[in-house]
């Protein structure tokens, strides 16, 4: 409970981390609480005598795209999938991420440790959008393709952190503790050594969601997300652009909610990170006064 309490404590001294802890769960709620509200029709039905709606005309908050629908309803609807995408993905690359670090920082010197640890590191050298790609392009577009997809790809990063923090708790008192007394390598591992690396494990999550929605929106740009007519941000964008110059707001709308989305979860990522290692924080602090960059 102590790293918890820390990080609790850091994000509410930290304006920045309250700000994107704000506007994820801004988002979260909005989505998720607004589908409830919003019928899914609104969002994909068309209305041509609604086209090209701008935001206040007509009772619309946000306008209407080029096919009547409803704006609004379609960032919601549409941030839905893109919410429910990314962090799907996390997930999905966090659970096996996780174990194939902890069994190759445990038993760092076997072979086959070292084996899938190389195999790590070539995934981790390949650009996450080519792989997400390959995946798409194996499995066909989709939901569930994309959220696997990026959850391939998201892997290696969870593997190499969790591999690095066994390895530096494997020596600690408490494990030989718990060989001592006859433990199996699982109770070690998930009873000991799990609980105590959780917190750059949550770090790694965090950063990953925020970039997984991003490349969720990415792959459906490209058109191997949800197909017309659902409604995704990246999607959205795609289906906008030649009104880029007419109706700008058709792209910006989404766009902007992308933006803050990820922001915010970059931002959230950051400061717990800084929270569990207080070094990183003095350096960005030092770096900031020293005028290299501006305030996160």
């Amino acid at each position: 409970m102590g790293d918890v309490a820390r990080i609790i404590a850091a994000i509410r001294g930290d304006k920045a981390a309250l700000a994107g802890s704000f506007a994820v769960m801004f988002f979260i709620v909005l989505c998720l609480g607004g589908g409830l509200v919003v019928p899914y029709s609104a969002a994909t039905m068309p209305n041509l005598s609604m086209a090209m709606l701008l935001p206040g005309e007509k009772g619309t908050l946000l306008g209407t795209d080029e096919l009547g629908r409803d704006m609004l309803a379609r960032i919601i609807w549409g941030g839905q999938n893109s919410l429910v995408i990314g962090l799907t993905s996390a997930i999905l690359g966090a659970l096996p991420g996780v174990m194939i670090g902890l069994f190759a920082g445990y038993y760092s010197e076997s072979p086959i440790s070292t084996a899938v640890m190389r195999l790590m590191d070539v995934l981790l050298a390949m650009p996450r959008i080519l792989l997400g790609i390959i995946v798409v392009a194996i499995l066909g577009p989709g939901e569930f393709s994309i959220s696997l997809a990026i959850g391939v790809s998201t892997i290696p990063s969870f593997a190499r952190i969790t591999r690095a923090s066994t390895l530096a708790l494997r020596g600690a008192v408490f494990v030989e503790a718990s060989r001592a007394i006859g433990n199996y390598d699982s109770v070690t591992l998930f009873k000991h050594i799990l609980p105590n690396i959780l917190s750059p494990i949550i770090v790694q999550f965090t950063l990953d969601a925020g970039q997984a929605i991003l490349m969720a929106s990415g792959l459906s740009f490209l058109g191997l997300g949800p197909q017309p007519p659902a409604a995704e941000w990246g999607l959205m964008i795609a289906q906008a652009r030649v009104h880029l110059f007419s109706n700008p707001q058709l792209v910006l709308i989404p766009g902007l909610c992308l933006l803050f989305v990820t922001l915010g979860f970059n931002i959230v990522g950051d400061s717990l990170r800084d929270a569990i290692d207080p070094s990183l924080g003095r350096v960005s602090r030092s770096i900031r006064s020293a005028g290299l960059v501006t305030a996160r």
